[in-house]
């Protein structure tokens, strides 16, 4: 039977606040069949859930497409609510029932007129450099039944609404991060069950946030402005039809609030008894409130809100109360997370608490914050007598497993803490599983890292003074973050703000959100600006973030022409080189590798992605001039760093890995470049010395010539330099540094050691694509059409990935029985999909079963069978297989 189910606007199930005039709608497809394919589809639109009168129909429109249609002709208006349907035929001509009915609703659109004002608390209420907090409240009356209503939202600042007492949706950190001087979003929340006829009253607390609060540790503040503000609209659609808009405006008042400071690294003050009872429900009886000040900021920068918002995902309890040499009581969560504390507290009215938060102990198991620098990671609670309390902080997040307890009565009770993890809340995607226990543990970390480092914008590490969106590190991680969960709304937002941010020469900032003043244009941290969109579209098959992010690349790729001393080559201007790097000279973070090769190979990286990029957007004229532009590149980089024999001039794991992996050598030098790598790796025992640059690549490079017994042993290290000798030593994120920790328990450093730092968590995309075999095609993006070819490697006997894609759940997993030599290949292609499967160790089709038995000739689903020198190869329609034969080839 055929079904369409899972339907989805701009990636979301009933989405409210969006903002995009013209949506596209996603579906998949259902069958008990295989290799199913959708040939012909018809859409519908309407204004109500009945579809009375449809207000767009496509007709039956002859297309295989069901990922990202775009309505044609097609315009949505702001603050309505559009109900759609769809229907498919497959390639037999069966048509599927209507499916269930979905809907999004638009927020309000970028341009359109805003009732509201922005308004602030006066400055002789609270001045601009008091750290105190303001409350901003209304009441307000409703003469009639509510049928439903709306509040459009911001703040310049960060906000959370209260509407009769109760909080308003379950988003924090509103309006979120962005280049606070060209956008910021606007949130929509339905509150039509909170309002009531008769009395009623709504409330914002405001914090400081990005806005206004501590940046960098530079100790920058106030750097986007000095004032919080709140910006919002009421819409009330009453029962018999009428309409209202309650607006901020000067009839708002304001009172200082019990949090007497807040920021994002420090940490919160709160004094519960400043809190004002009944505040937001229009009971309060506090004559300490005074008129709020409508401030003039304009509205020209105001958008929907991109990205999913940032949520309480999980919670997580102590799993022990360790009391350190010191003297001190910790507890501890099991986990280096990233959010908050929420206790419960009883004692007598003043009395403080105090958390602290870190990530480790040292050596003798004491409490260790140094490498937090600057930041303090500090709650401190004020009682306010009145029983049992409770208490989480509102507008800063902390990364911690361990917290420092003060003032708290003993003993502790370990039941009174809970950690709630805050992340952007993007749909997990992406698993994987193998036989090798430490492995597993590496591939949680590399998520967990992701967890910590993706609220609101790709940060760095979420625990000291930085948290910055490095665009080097972006870069670095975005292909195992589309694995792991779906990160293209996260990274439409935050590029949209790369693209404000970058300089009018073209130069890529080093951060974005930029905080950090005239830094700019890195190699290997601009190519962020074509590497990330080019990605997205890769494993999303979204075509959109190419055609908005295009005139950004083009002027990266236009920035770095303009650099070079010698036509062709990036050989000027500040460089990061590879960063960390441990071939780097004593005291020095860059490593060994010339920074010249690494900005010349990062330059014909991303000038073939913007040739690549122009193909798929028709430009025909400009996918001529970057193919002329990367072959001079080449042509430039072999006659720099190739000698005429043909070896790369450069003696580093980290230059063979690019020239390999960017494709810049001919075929013979680049075979010569790759048994070099071999060699380099015996020295070296097959432990890594590459830093940022050379790390992400360096066992892709090794596969693609065929090294992957190499490849695997990288891997399985687990003594210092790899990737599991920090899980060796307890980690539970990935660290900063190879060495974070020693051997000896001491630390690498004190002011630059993270320890939730994921850009070495690049691993988890070759575990995905090279281990599992789950790869996209780039002539058929987002698992249109995908390769499955999973590589058995020494050490592991079994290994599972799984991804959901646009189209559904892809899976592929193999069990090699070391006894009797037997493979089994198991892999899920969803409908509307295609896959070219290669079974590995064998070059005999006829040796292949499936599905308990069936000889792989008249196995169905099969769409071709042909043997390749290492392996079958099979092209398989949409469904579940399971293959069996006999492992004859040795992998190597």
């Amino acid at each position: 039977m055929l079904e369409v189910t899972d339907l989805r606007c701009e990636y979301w199930h009933n989405p409210i606040g969006i903002g995009e005039r013209h949506p596209r709608l996603s579906w998949r497809l259902q069958s008990d069949k295989r290799a199913v394919s959708q040939k012909a589809y018809e859409l519908e639109v309407a204004e109500d859930e009945q579809f009375t009168i449809p207000c767009w129909k496509s007709g039956k429109v002859d297309s295989a497409q069901s990922v990202h249609v775009e309505l044609s002709n097609f315009e949505a208006v702001s603050c309505k609510r559009y109900y759609y349907r769809v229907r498919v035929w497959d390639q037999e001509g069966e048509c599927s029932e209507w499916s269930e009915t979905s809907y999004w609703e638009m927020g309000k659109l970028e341009g359109d007129a805003w009732d509201g004002q922005w308004i602030a608390a006066p400055l002789s209420l609270i001045p601009e450099d008091s750290t105190q907090l303001p409350l901003l409240r209304r009441d307000f009356r409703l003469e009639a039944a509510v049928k439903e209503a709306r509040v459009y939202a911001t703040s310049l600042g960060l906000y959370e609404l209260e509407m009769n007492g109760q909080r308003v949706g379950d988003r924090y950190f509103t309006p979120g991060w962005t280049s606070y001087t060209h956008t910021i979003q606007t949130q929509t929340f339905d509150v039509t069950r909170m309002l009531k006829q008769g009395n009623n009253a709504m409330g914002a607390w405001l914090g400081n946030g990005w806005y206004k609060g501590n940046l960098g540790w530079q100790g920058g503040r106030n750097i986007y402005g000095s004032r919080l503000a709140l910006l919002l609209e009421l819409h009330v659609v009453y029962e018999d039809g009428r309409k209202e808009i309650i607006g901020t405006d000067s009839s708002w008042m304001a009172a200082p609030g019990p949090i007497l400071m807040s920021e994002l690294y420090h940490g919160e003050t709160y004094d519960a008894r400043l809190e004002i009872p009944a505040w937001s429900t229009g009971d309060d009886e506090n004559g300490g409130w005074q008129a709020a000040e409508v401030i003039d900021h304009g509205y020209d920068m105001l958008k929907p809100q991109i990205n999913e918002p940032v949520r309480a995902i999980e919670t997580i309890r102590p799993v022990q109360v360790v009391t350190t040499p010191e003297g001190d009581t910790v507890l501890d969560f099991g986990q280096n997370l990233v959010g908050w504390v929420r206790f419960r507290v009883a004692g007598p009215a003043g009395t403080l608490v105090t958390l602290q938060h870190a990530e480790v102990l040292d050596a003798d198991g004491n409490f260790y914050t140094e490498n937090l620098r600057t930041a303090k990671q500090t709650i401190s609670y004020t009682l306010k007598g009145e029983g049992t309390e409770t208490y989480a902080p509102r507008f800063t997040f902390q990364g911690f497993r361990y917290v420092r307890l003060a003032g708290f009565p003993e003993p502790i009770d370990m039941e009174a803490f809970e950690a709630v993890v805050l992340h952007t809340d993007m749909e997990e995607t992406g698993t994987f599983r193998c036989s090798e226990p430490l492995v597993n543990q590496l591939q949680s970390n590399i998520r967990w890292g992701l967890k910590g480092n993706f609220l609101d914008i790709p940060t760095d590490c979420p625990q000291r003074d930085e948290r910055l969106g490095w665009t080097g590190d972006a870069q670095m991680f975005i292909r195992t973050a589309a694995f792991l969960s779906n990160t293209a709304p996260f990274f439409t937002k935050w590029l949209s703000d790369l693209a404000h941010d970058q300089r009018e020469d073209g130069a890529v900032p080093f951060v974005v959100p930029n905080i950090l003043g005239d830094s700019f244009g890195s190699a290997a941290w601009g190519d962020a600006a074509v590497i990330c969109p080019w990605t997205v579209y890769v494993s999303y098959g979204d075509g959109r973030i190419l055609e908005r992010q295009y005139e950004s690349m083009k002027q990266w790729v236009s920035y770095i022409q303009a650099q070079g001393e010698q036509e062709f080559l990036w050989n000027t201007g500040f460089h990061f080189g590879d960063w960390l790097g441990l071939d780097a000279k004593s005291g020095d973070y860059v490593g060994a590798t010339e920074r010249d090769i690494i900005a010349s190979a990062y330059y014909a990286y991303s000038v073939d992605l913007l040739q690549k990029t122009a193909v798929v957007l028709g430009k025909e004229d400009d996918a001529r001039k970057y193919a002329d532009l990367r072959s001079n590149v080449v042509k430039a980089f072999r006659e720099e760093f190739v000698t005429p024999a043909g070896r790369l001039a450069a003696s580093t794991q980290t230059a063979h890995v690019l020239a390999i992996f960017f494709n810049l050598l001919d075929e013979p030098a680049e075979k010569r470049a790759a048994a070099k790598l071999h060699r380099l790796l015996e020295e070296s025992k097959f432990h890594l010395t590459t830093g940022f640059v050379g790390t992400p690549y360096i066992s892709h490079a090794l596969s693609k010539h065929g090294m992957h017994e190499a490849a695997y042993k990288l891997l399985l290290q687990q003594d210092f330099p790899s990737w599991l000798y920090p899980v060796t030593k307890g980690a539970t994120t990935i660290w900063e540094h190879w060495d974070g920790i020693k051997e000896d328990g001491s630390f690498w450093s004190s002011d630059m050691n993270s320890f939730n730092h994921y850009a070495y968590g690049a691993i988890g995309d070759w575990l995905y694509r090279t281990v599992a075999g789950i790869q996209t095609v780039e002539a058929s993006p987002g698992y249109k059409h995908m390769v499955i070819a999973p590589i058995p490697g020494p050490g592991l006997t079994w290994a599972e990935g799984s991804i959901n894609t646009m189209y559904g759940p892809v899976r592929s997993f193999w069990r090699l029985e070391e006894a009797d030599g037997l493979m089994q290949v198991e892999v899920t292609i969803p409908p509307n999909a295609t896959a070219e499967v290669r079974l590995p160790g064998t070059t005999d089709p006829a040796s292949i079963t499936e599905g308990g038995g069936v000889p792989l000739s008249q196995a169905a689903g099969i769409l071709s069978i042909s043997a390749g020198e290492e392996d079958v190869v099979v092209q398989a329609g949409s469904g579940e297989y399971s293959f069996q034969y006999k492992y004859r080839l040795q992998v190597s």
